[in-house]
């Protein structure tokens, strides 16, 4: 096992050990809290902004991370959790509040996290305030309360990562539906989440079988992301280093973000533009681009404007109008779906001779 620098504090990994010595006694019987108010009252009352561990993407709750094994769920994971304890920018774009975060890493050993670890910090500081551990007791059999523990001792934390969800679940309770046991299963955790406002992050799987709606590839029933606050599902073509990261949920707006997966670094980094343009060709996200600023162009327009070959824009438009990614004005004149021509834009008079397109347990970290 390789030596950790000397200028880095070395791990401190949670093992079968560390239970005995931190069991503590049993929590204290919360207060009551209301759950009923006239509509007049809740229309009266102040709420605090949700909190965010990381903006617009990872708000207060549970949050499912899904994706097929091996697409870099892990990496995305280690990677927030890291900035998230240092505050630096998530994805290296989204400036996120500094403070404590908890990581199960519950398919690694210490080997394996100081390695990933390494490679995910470069030159940055090993975070005191993110603790890594790689045992934690199933949700039913004292893992809630063992979170509820490291809580209590981090008031400020940010963020609660489970690697993977499926580890720490628990068994089902005897009877109960396949729907009804995902749902209590995802409610245990999404319990201790709001209670201390926090955001989970629950790392899990999506069916092999691919779907239109990222929502239906969850495995599991809808169970799961009916119980969840979030749920985003991570999605990589074997090989390719772009990716999107889909997300709906009940406080964040439903989105789609492009990104891209650094493996030297073991970074995620978000792209600019819509996820679309990062989902086809080089010439066809070239001219996607240029539309979305200079919608109602020809061609020969869009041609020079990128600086690619006339005909190699033209056949290019008349696919991507066939295939539904372009719309088609009067004259041959083409702009993104839903993006209406902006009237004043120069234009290449048409001709038959340059243009022919008419188409329209507590205690158990420390």
């Amino acid at each position: 096992m390789n030596a950790v620098p000397a200028d880095r504090p070395a791990l401190h990994v949670a093992g079968p050990d560390d239970v005995a010595e931190v069991l503590s006694p049993a929590p204290k019987q919360p207060a009551r809290i209301r759950t009923s108010w006239t509509a007049a009252d809740i229309m009266a009352m102040e709420f605090a902004p949700p909190k965010w561990a990381v903006p617009g993407v990872l708000s207060e709750g549970v949050n499912l991370l899904c994706g097929p094994p091996k697409v870099g769920k892990s990496w995305m994971s280690l990677g927030l959790g890291v900035d998230v304890a240092l505050g630096g920018q998530a994805f290296g774009s989204i400036q996120v509040e500094a403070g404590p975060v908890l990581y199960l890493a519950l398919e690694d050993t210490a080997r394996r996290l100081q390695s990933r670890l390494g490679k995910v910090l470069g030159d940055r500081p090993a975070p005191a305030g993110l603790t890594l551990a790689t045992q934690c007791p199933p949700l039913p059999q004292g893992g809630d309360q063992a979170i509820a523990a490291w809580l209590d001792r981090n008031r400020d934390a940010r963020m609660v990562i489970i690697d993977v969800f499926a580890k720490l679940r628990g068994n089902s309770a005897p009877g109960a539906s396949a729907y009804d046991a995902d749902y209590a299963a995802v409610g245990r955790a999404k319990k201790v989440a709001d209670d201390y406002g926090v955001a989970f992050v629950l790392v899990h799987h999506v069916r092999k079988a691919g779907s239109d709606d990222f929502l239906t590839e969850v495995s599991g029933t809808n169970g799961l992301a009916g119980a969840a606050d979030a749920t985003l599902v991570l999605k990589r073509a074997r090989n390719q280093g772009d990716g999107v990261l889909h997300v709906t949920g009940r406080d964040v707006d439903e989105n789609e973000y492009a990104l891209n997966f650094d493996a030297a670094a073991g970074a995620w980094q978000m792209l600019d533009g819509p996820a679309e343009d990062h989902q086809v060709g080089e010439t066809r996200a070239v001219i996607l681009r240029f539309l979305r600023t200079t919608p109602g162009s020809t061609p020969k327009v869009i041609a020079e404007g990128v600086g690619l070959g006339y005909d190699n824009v033209k056949r290019t438009c008349q696919r991507m109008l066939a295939d539904g990614q372009l719309a088609a004005d009067t004259g041959g004149r083409y702009r993104v779906p839903g993006v209406p021509a902006v009237p004043g834009v120069p234009q290449t008079p048409l001709s038959s001779e340059n243009e022919g397109d008419s188409t329209g347990t507590p205690g158990l970290w420390s």
